[in-house]
């Protein structure tokens, strides 16, 4: 007899699981219940229809051969009862069946099978005004239509947005690329606070301090003004910021109320709690997509991970599991990557803040270098930070801000997927090339750095804490450049500092004693290692290599000023 495969929710999860599950099972019946108007549609996508570079919506809920993906195309093409508009109210579990109300009408339907592919919800502030025209959030296809037809029709002029996140970052992209003045408050100090550290993440803010953006960070927003119903200005807890549109992109929240109310087990990170399988507390109910939790594969951790790539990976799983096949899903690295005004920003593992959270004891390294090698055209600098865990040296996390990241974060991918040590960092055979790489690859640099630093070859000092204490003076800063790029730019505001080129190193004698502070620094920092190595095998006992160097630096240098 043939299964009967209910699914609440289209879109990401749910019409995979339902595509996949035609293709495993010609004979299962397969409903799908949506409470919007739309199936599937790529939102991702969203931004780059605003700032232009998609022309066409239809990209993003049509085929590629033109053909729009409602309910017609999936009973034609798929063989799938999808059915838009359909808000189920209550799941019986006992009687394996559910309620829902379509056109005004209450309806039942039983299930032998059920998956909750419900999605999440863009989270609302509480704020005064906040339901004035001209707020919204930027989730749904409504939410994208409604956007472009206020910049039109009222004549847009300025632009605030409420979260630095991925969604808030892409936005202001799109909004300054179409001449709208731009603001982005957050709340946090820095951008993309979920994913970068605050070094990497104060570099990308600097690699974009010449664009048109005006960025209020560790700004509370505390309500909206309004004239006639319209949004008019965001006031926060520093100033008011004139506003026609208003985008509040402060994160999302897992649709778990139906799962909740049927006695299915919440998890404490508020998703639906699922099993390898991606089963729920009924084995009879799967769950996937962004109301279902997810297992860091490196800390072992229940996070909320809302991605459409996991979504689409669940839904796979889910229909073969339907199939019988007994398919455990192995989790999450909470992977991200966007670009802003031409820069790249990519994570992948933990940073500093989950892998302390995790209870790991870990040294990190930041390290600079080139998309490829420098004397070939085109060619971009990228700054990555690594993380490995002090003792066994398996590598934890990877962060990278510059030019074309995603290589180098995907490759982190591989390694973390399969636990890799920065041994195996350093001898992964990545292809090389000149227009390439170098080479030695960016990560297999950052591996080779932070293994020294592990075992003592190299002190390091990374860019944030230097900047801390940077104003004190109570060390000797030892520029290791020519003079000739020591005049070209520099850190600001440092009262000891010397300028000893690497050659004259060896030979110098520093006007300090032997267990003074000595900080060591150049371009990209193997200068400024080589040179900690030689003062300190001339007797000084307490030499410091900065991190990244010039090129790794993200706060205050002379040139700034000018």
């Amino acid at each position: 007899m043939a299964k009967k495969v209910v699914i609440i929710g289209g879109v990401a999860t749910g019409m995979k699981t339902a595509a996949r599950l035609r293709r495993r099972d010609k004979d299962a019946e397969i409903i799908v219940l949506e409470r919007g108007p739309e199936l599937s549609y790529g939102a991702c996508g969203f931004p780059y229809y605003i700032g232009g570079e998609v022309k066409s919506f239809n990209s993003f809920d049509h085929t590629p051969q033109g053909v729009k993906r409602d309910a017609e195309y999936f009973r034609a093409v798929k063989g799938i009862d999808a059915r838009t508009g359909c808000n189920v109210t209550a799941i019986d579990r006992a009687g394996k069946k559910l309620t829902y109300v379509e056109n005004g009408e209450s309806k039942e339907l039983a299930y032998d099978v059920l998956v909750l592919g419900t999605g999440s919800t863009p989270v609302r502030l509480p704020l005064e005004n906040a339901d004035a025209k001209g707020i919204h959030s930027f989730w749904f296809p409504w939410d994208v239509h409604a956007v472009e037809a206020e910049i039109k029709e009222r004549n847009v002029t300025d632009v605030v947005i409420i979260g630095a996140g991925f969604i808030g970052m892409e936005l202001a992209e799109a909004f300054v690329h179409r001449g709208l003045k731009t603001s982005i408050v957050e709340m946090q100090d820095r951008l993309l606070p979920q994913m970068l550290d605050k070094e990497m993440a104060d570099l990308l803010k600097k690699s974009i301090a010449k664009e048109p953006l005006n960025l209020y960070l560790e700004e509370k927003t505390l309500s909206f003004e309004a004239v006639d119903g319209w949004v008019t200005g965001v006031k926060t807890d520093k100033r008011t910021i004139p506003a026609q549109l208003v985008i509040v992109a402060v994160g999302v929240r897992p649709n778990v109320e139906l799962a909740k109310a049927a006695g299915l087990e919440i998890s404490p990170t508020g998703c639906i709690a699922v099993n390898e399988y991606l089963q729920t507390s009924d084995p009879a109910i799967y769950a996937g997509g962004d109301c279902a939790e997810n297992t860091h594969r490196v800390s072992g951790a229940k996070i909320f991970t809302p991605m459409g790539s996991t979504a689409n990976k669940h839904g796979r799983v889910i229909a073969d599991n339907i199939c019988g096949d007994g398919i455990k899903y192995p989790g999450v690295l909470g992977t991200g990557v966007c670009r802003i005004f031409g820069v790249s920003a990519g994570a992948t593992g933990l940073n500093e803040r989950s892998a302390a959270a995790a209870g790991f004891k870990f040294k990190s390294v930041v390290a600079p270098g080139f998309d490829r090698l420098g004397y070939m055209p085109g060619a971009g600098r990228i700054v990555v930070k690594l993380l490995a865990e002090e003792g066994t040296e398996r590598v934890l996390g990877m962060q990278a801000v510059g030019a074309n990241v995603d290589k180098r974060i995907d490759t982190m991918v591989a390694a973390l997927s399969f636990g890799a040590t920065l041994e195996d960092l350093s001898n992964l055979d990545i292809a090389y090339a000149p227009p390439f790489n170098g080479p030695i690859d960016n990560i297999a640099t950052a591996a080779n750095i932070l293994h020294n630093k592990m075992t003592g070859q190299m002190q390091g000092i990374n860019p944030k804490d230097f900047e801390a204490r940077r104003a004190k003076g109570d060390y000797l800063f030892v520029d290791v450049r020519t003079p000739k790029e020591v005049a070209t730019n520099r850190i600001a505001g440092i009262p000891n500092r010397v300028n000893v080129p690497l050659d004259q190193v060896r030979e110098c004698t520093l006007e300090c004693d032997e267990n003074t502070e000595i900080v060591t620094a150049c371009q990209i920092d193997l200068r400024g290692y080589e040179a900690e190595v030689m003062l300190r095998a001339k007797g000084y006992k307490n030499v410091k290599s900065l991190e990244g160097g010039m090129s790794g630096w993200p706060y205050a240098t002379e040139s700034d000023r000018k």
